[in-house]
């Protein structure tokens, strides 16, 4: 681990611990239970031993950290666009008017039968296709994109306001994957470390202790870009961002040095359901989570998890 790293997770160890996960249980569905969060605009040095940050530290310090993670370019949308499709698609700003006509994730899912959806906050209605308004930004929604989606009501009603989350859960309606944008402020764009903290320790505690989560769920926390230019290969630039993983599926905290970049993540959440890498997800130059353990689904120890990471890479 390097030194820097070793010293952020020590100012971390003053932060109150998260609260303890329920204990593993062998799942009963036929599909892992992922949750993607995507904060912004942080390099990993503002997030990891960040005083203002005590939440995101503490699953750091209890569970996984990904010390070389980084952006796949800048601004925002074409992190966002590579999460979901494998590629930027050249993009190199915001724009609202872009329509791309390529495979996504939320495709490839659909196509197998396993259930998704993309809680959009401050997003007015499913499947909204304008550029943004009371905290929504179609720019950290690339979902909204790809033609394949927008001209599908079937997949493009699984664009639903965040505010859904809540019922669903308490439904037991929660899908396989769960794709989670905060609004402009909440996500750190517009807002203090601090609020976006305190935001994911409100917000996202309840999906961990859930019982869909206990049901092998993974979550994976990252952000869009930093402040530097650094990358991970094939021309990456998006800066050096922290990413945290919790999962039910390992025990104990586990620090990784692998460098990783927005496409890894891509096809690491592939590896998790057997789907084919899309685009930039196949290059091999990126490293994936899942290479780094190896493992099916471990036995739970008898107490309460309080100490998990990662993923692993192949659901079966």
């Amino acid at each position: 681990m390097r030194g820097a790293t070793v010293a952020a997770l020590a100012l971390a160890a003053a932060v109150p611990p998260a609260v303890p996960l329920p204990a593993f249980a062998a799942s009963s569905r036929s599909a892992p239970h992922v949750i993607v969060i995507l904060e912004e605009n942080r390099s990993e040095a503002d997030v990891i031993g960040s005083a203002d940050a005590p939440y995101v530290n503490a699953l750091a310090r209890a569970h996984g950290l990904v010390t070389l993670s980084f952006g796949q370019s800048h601004p925002s949308l074409p992190n966002y666009l590579e999460l979901i499709s494998g590629s930027t698609w050249g993009v190199t700003d915001d724009g609202t008017g872009y329509s791309f006509s390529g495979p996504t994730l939320a495709g490839q899912l659909s196509a197998q039968g396993i259930s998704w959806r993309a809680y959009m906050e401050g997003i007015p209605g499913a499947c909204y296709g304008g550029s943004g308004g009371g905290g929504y930004a179609k720019k950290h929604d690339p979902f909204m994109y790809f033609s394949s989606i927008t001209g599908n009501p079937a997949l493009c009603n699984n664009i639903v306001p965040y505010s859904q989350l809540s019922s669903d859960l308490a439904a037991a309606s929660l899908p396989a994957f769960v794709w989670i944008t905060p609004n402009l402020c909440n996500d750190g764009h517009d807002c203090s470390t601090a609020t976006m903290d305190s935001w994911l320790r409100s917000h996202l505690q309840p999906l961990l202790t859930s019982s869909w989560f206990a049901s092998d769920g993974v979550a994976i926390i990252t952000w869009d870009e930093g402040s530097d230019s650094t990358g991970c290969c094939n021309g990456a630039h998006g800066g050096h961002i922290a990413t945290v993983v919790v999962s039910t599926r390992v025990h104990t905290h586990v620090s990784a040095d692998v460098a990783v970049d927005h496409a890894g993540l891509l096809r690491t959440v592939e590896q998790l359901y057997s789907l084919p890498y899309l685009g930039d997800a196949g290059c091999a130059c990126s490293g994936d989570l899942g290479s780094l353990i190896g493992a099916a689904p471990s036995t739970p120890p008898s107490p309460p998890v309080t100490a998990a990471y990662f993923l692993v890479p192949r659901w079966r």
